[in-house]
């Protein structure tokens, strides 16, 4: 009875664990990706300043509609000719602005290489033939000057390349002195409006603060609205995993939430569909990928006669004409009387899915770190590696620490199945001659084997109770190894150079199958043949699904494995012990 047991746990966490494959691949896999051109509308005067000869695509028509019953073409502006892209690099990252509305259209992240094989920087953002993801913002409505016909404006900056090297020093609210860059960009309208868009850069921080500043010289009232969006193709993940013959998706597409709904996730397919249309103060929208994430966070708006106050954004998507998704928010209407000056910003982030940075721009954006329905445990095992981490300066043993940690929580409980298990052990030929001295009176037998489990006090299923507790924490350690940006390209020692990845020469797996049989080796075993049979395949399924899973994830159950295997072989002579004892006596 308890043997069947114990083949039935170890049985559903092999068929758990290849559902949550299955599970993950629905829900997080894009498996209706559609084939991307070849060839793009290009503006040549806007892509020598690109890397690598990049090209830079222009945007469609796909600027939101404004809060207005009818819509007015805006001002003409005035403009330089030159549309040569703004060069931004910080300590974090090297982006680069299109003058041509103020868009970021390329982000690569110096501190996130390409791959584990590339000393290149991950590129986050790219408009390009191949790849469009871009973060668009501007200004909306009756006067905005996005909203005109003759399409995005223009505007005008005193340089092209802004580094560090420009930054001045400010105090923070903590009273620490950083670095702070400006990106100032001017569009002036004909009839006396001046637009400066300003773009602020941290060092050491990933968040840019994006302020519209509306100065109105004119002799007619301004009005208009803020908009800030993310607009991306149907293109793959370019951060996934590639675990050998399983290629683990992990979630692409929108994502959105707002003080009363912290995390909501919206699939490309479903833009249409499923269209988001909430209005709220606190909100924020964003574009989920593996390890990264991109959002807009809506700031404040300041009034001359009156102080920054949050504003309550509406939050939308869409699909453009072009087929692009397209997730963003805009602003309520607001105006700007004659002789008066405006101002109304957002937040724009763009890059790994830090948890301790994230929860501090917006509730629930931190929650973009997805650990499934085992979100709690996940938590609690991500802080544990964390705190070691911070001590031993490495991953691997982090998670060989966290395993002795969890062990050692878990001892009380499992040291009571290993006992009992020990005395199953114990009274194996006991039962072994029982069975044979009754046969085929079943009955009699199993009278016989409760009165011997009494006897000595047995519990046959406390067995299976070290198999529960540990499938939680397995599969959340999965999730933890997946989703954790600081565990990507993580290396250990030797071999492994990728926690996140799949041991390269299967060695991890096989020393988990060795622990596995070893550890079998101390339970007791069973009396009929084909469970005996089943007991001994058993390590080797599990060594073969175990090829293709996180180095990390093996590395954990060797951990643990050893350790039971030290902790059973203990209560294993004491139990052995005490009844020689009992006998002699």
């Amino acid at each position: 009875m308890q043997q069947w047991a114990r083949f039935a746990i170890l049985g559903a966490m092999f068929v758990v664990a290849y559902l949550l494959i299955l599970a993950w691949q629905k829900d997080y896999g894009q498996a209706d990706i559609k084939a991307q051109q070849e060839t793009a509308v290009v503006s040549h005067d806007v892509s020598a300043d690109l890397p690598n000869g990049q090209t830079v695509a222009t945007a469609a028509s796909d600027v939101p509609q404004a809060n207005i019953a009818t819509q007015q073409a805006a001002k003409n502006v005035t403009a330089p000719v030159s549309q040569q892209l703004i060069s931004v690099q910080t300590d974090l990252y090297h982006l680069w602005i299109n003058p041509k509305g103020g868009d970021i259209v390329r982000l690569e992240l110096l501190n996130h290489d390409k791959n584990k094989d590339s000393d290149q920087p991950f590129v986050m953002l790219e408009s390009d033939a191949k790849r469009t993801y871009v973060a668009q913002s501007g200004l909306i409505g009756l006067n905005g000057p996005d909203s005109g016909r003759s399409g995005r404006p223009v505007y005008e900056t005193e340089k092209s390349v802004y580094t560090l090297a420009d930054a001045v020093p400010v105090k923070t609210k903590e009273g620490q002195t950083v670095k702070q860059l400006t990106v100032p960009m001017v569009l002036k309208t004909a009839d006396g409006v001046e637009i400066t868009k300003i773009f602020t850069f941290t060092e050491g921080d990933y968040p840019v603060v994006v302020n519209h500043k509306i100065t109105n010289r004119s002799a007619q009232n301004w009005q208009g609205q803020m908009f800030g969006q993310i607009k991306r193709d149907n293109s793959e993940d370019p951060g996934k995993s590639d675990q050998g013959i399983f290629t683990l998706g992990t979630f692409l597409g929108g994502a959105w939430g707002t003080p009363e709904e912290h995390y909501n996730k919206l699939k490309f397919a479903n833009f249409n569909e499923e269209k988001l249309s909430v209005e709220a103060k606190g909100g924020w929208v964003a574009v989920v990928q593996h390890y990264f994430v991109s959002a807009w966070i809506p700031g404040d708006l300041k009034l001359t006669q009156a102080n920054g106050q949050a504003y309550s954004a509406k939050l939308e998507s869409r699909k453009s004409a072009d087929e692009m998704n397209i997730i963003g928010f805009s602003s309520p209407t607001f105006n700007v009387p004659a002789g008066t000056t405006a101002e109304v910003g957002a937040t724009f982030y763009s890059g790994p899915k830090i948890q301790s940075e994230l929860k501090d721009l917006a509730v629930g954006l931190n929650q973009t770190v997805d650990y499934g329905w085992l979100w709690p445990i996940a938590k609690l095992l991500f802080i544990g590696l964390q705190f070691f981490h911070n001590i031993v300066g490495n991953w691997g043993w982090s998670i060989i620490l966290l395993t002795v940690l969890v062990k050692l929580i878990l001892w009380p409980l499992s040291s009571k199945s290993y006992r009992s298990m020990a005395k199953m052990r114990v009274i194996a030929p006991e039962m072994q001659r029982m069975k044979e001295e009754f046969g085929e009176d079943r009955m009699r037998f199993s009278q016989e084997m409760m009165a011997l489990y009494k006897r000595e006090q047995v519990n046959p299923l406390s067995g299976c109770l070290p198999l529960l507790l540990q499938m939680p924490i397995f599969l959340a350690l999965y999730w933890v190894l997946m989703e954790s940006v600081e565990l990507r390209h993580a290396p250990w020692m030797l071999w492994i150079q990728d926690l996140s990845a799949m041991d390269p020469w299967f060695i991890l797996p096989l020393l988990m199958g060795v622990t596995m049989f070893v550890q079998q080796m101390l339970n007791p075993q069973p009396t009929d043949p084909m469970q005996a049979k089943v007991f001994k395949i058993m390590p080797i399924m599990f060594t073969v699904f175990m090829l293709f899973f996180p180095a990390g994830l093996v590395l954990y159950w060797i951990v643990n494995n050893s350790i039971t295997i030290l902790q059973q072989s203990f209560i294993n002579k004491s139990v052995e012990k005490e009844r020689l004892k009992r006998e002699a006596a």
